[in-house]
């Protein structure tokens, strides 16, 4: 579902990531870890379209995203860690908006719609402005914008920060029926234990480099994520 062969993209003289390969096939529930600065939020971008990068190839679904972006565009969905949104719209609007772009059918998104902003209880709050939005509001409606069009891949960003424990429930079982049907889900996270016991496979990435994936088991052992990613960021 998703390819990355060797991407490579520099700032000046620093190199954010260097000869990177990941591989994640469809079903797979794959997380990302490292500190502040490894870069994971430039791997991530690379993978969506927002960043160019210096050197490799990165396919979605077979389709390169260089070669042909808006193809895979369609397919995807990226949630950042700060979900940048029209303050001016309201919930509504937002949600049309990108479904308008999604071309996704006027009575289907209404279907989709109600039943992921009953699940969130952001039903109520559709109709006033964003800008009047917190951020765990905001965070909702980002991730119903995500799956509205049911991609086949979504890229996340700390997607469970700003998040009540009860969204981060239904959100943790919306990214596993994704899986369930043939589509991956590729997140990073510092939250450790929620990578432990919700990825199928994980990757470590530090100063750039990718320093382990693989399965939760083939990476962590006999003994917790935590300690292993430790140890090497020690």
């Amino acid at each position: 579902m998703l390819k990355i062969d060797h991407l490579t993209k520099t700032y000046g003289e620093k190199k954010a990531v260097d000869d990177l390969s990941l591989h994640i096939q469809p079903g797979e529930l794959y997380g990302f870890i490292g500190h502040n600065g490894a870069g994971k939020t430039t791997t991530l971008k690379s993978v969506v379209g927002i960043l160019q990068f210096d050197s490799g190839e990165i396919t979605i679904d077979g389709v390169s995203v260089k070669a042909d972006p808006i193809t895979c565009k369609k397919n995807i969905a990226y949630i950042p860690d700060n979900p940048d949104l029209y303050d001016f719209m309201t919930g509504m609007q937002y949600l049309n908006f990108v479904c308008d772009i999604f071309g996704v059918a006027a009575d289907v998104r209404q279907e989709r719609i109600q039943a992921l902003a009953e699940g969130f209880e952001l039903t109520a709050d559709l109709a006033q402005p964003i800008s009047s939005y917190s951020h765990g509001m905001k965070q909702k409606l980002a991730i119903i914008s995500a799956w509205v069009h049911e991609p086949k891949l979504v890229v996340m960003d700390e997607p469970f920060v700003g998040l009540d424990p009860k969204a981060a429930h239904l959100m943790k079982g919306m990214m596993r029926e994704i899986c369930d049907k043939g589509g991956a889900i590729f997140f990073s996270t510092h939250v450790l234990e929620v990578a432990e016991r919700l990825c199928d496979k994980v990757a470590i990435i530090k100063g750039g480099r990718l320093v382990r994936s693989g399965t939760m088991e083939e990476v962590k052992g006999d003994t917790s994520l935590e300690s292993v990613f430790l140890e090497l960021e020690g």
